[in-house]
């Protein structure tokens, strides 16, 4: 069974989280505050989590980047009244992996985080059961399928679960440009409700870790006006 922390300080808002997540099948942990909901992660491993912003003591944010400092598996949620352009850009630089504003679609919600849990799978225990050949090589850089992990030059890169789907993506169509939406597609889902600037994001994250000089990046290339392009 799949499970699922839930930290919202709004008692209504989180049992209303909390229930329908149980109804769907997975179990549930049920936090107040940040610190609360570090406690309870520290105790048991999460596939993965919606972390309210505007929490007593540590804020959401700060959360979002203790709990992804520690475990770059986990899905995670930002679920927050913020709405602004500057927030989501925010939450989503720090590690999140999605973030929604309130008022929120109950089953909206449920969608992203069944989403999110099969990508954990596939980062986890599912792995195991892949082929043995499931590297990809290209130049310095080598994507390990089975072990879920991207080396350059030898030495491992820390990927979130998101980051990992979208190297494997470009591995997969080498030297191809790919529109924005494609690249949604193929790491969220068709289905996905979220903006599309939710990919940019997360390729000036993935810059930030593989290239030399992301300022001047190399290896993911812009396609002005279209989307990106992997040069390796």
């Amino acid at each position: 069974m799949k499970r699922v922390l839930v930290v919202e300080d709004e008692t209504s808002i989180r049992e209303l989280i909390a229930l329908n997540l149980r109804m769907a099948g997975y179990e549930v942990l049920e936090a107040p505050t940040a610190e609360r909901g570090l406690e309870l992660l520290s105790a048991q491993r999460c596939d993965a989590a919606v972390l309210d912003v505007m929490l007593p003591g540590m804020n959401g944010f700060s959360l979002c980047e203790t709990i992804r400092r520690d475990d770059s598996a986990i899905g995670i949620i930002i679920l927050s009244a913020k709405g602004l352009e500057s927030d989501k850009i925010r939450g989503l630089s720090i590690g999140a992996d999605d973030y929604m504003t309130k008022p929120f679609s109950v089953s909206e919600l449920l969608a992203r985080i069944e989403a999110l849990c099969r990508r954990v799978a596939r980062t986890g225990g599912d792995a195991a059961a892949a082929p043995p050949d499931t590297r990809l090589v290209s130049g310095s850089f080598v994507l390990d399928e089975k072990a879920r992990i991207l080396y350059k030059d030898g030495e491992p890169i820390d990927l979130t679960q998101v980051e990992f789907q979208i190297m494997e993506l470009f591995f997969q169509n080498p030297g191809t440009a790919l529109v924005r939406e494609k690249i949604l597609e193929g790491v969220w889902g068709e289905n996905y409700y979220g903006d599309v600037k939710i990919v940019d994001v997360n390729i000036r994250r993935l810059r930030m870790k593989i290239e030399d000089e992301p300022s001047q990046p190399k290896h993911i290339l812009t396609v002005w006006g279209y989307g990106y392009r992997w040069n390796g």
